[in-house]
């Protein structure tokens, strides 16, 4: 059984809460602007360890910032 389900995030949604840019973040997790761009964008499913580094750079757990929906 093959089932396509889709990664969601709430990137944009926690990075005007601590007010940061895309550059910003991409700085903390060490990956280029473009890349955070798009993963919020849904173009581009981040690796594993890149979903833990996002998710700890911004101290929440990882389900808080990225959902996988069927």
């Amino acid at each position: 059984m093959n089932k396509n389900g889709e990664l969601f995030n709430n990137i944009p949604v926690l990075r005007a809460e601590k007010k940061w840019s895309q550059q910003e973040l991409a700085n903390k997790v060490g990956v280029t602007r473009q890349t955070i761009a798009s993963i919020e964008a849904n173009r581009y499913n981040p690796s594993l360890i890149l979903a833990f580094e996002i998710a700890s750079a911004f101290g929440r757990e990882i389900q808080e910032v990225f959902q996988y929906k069927l």
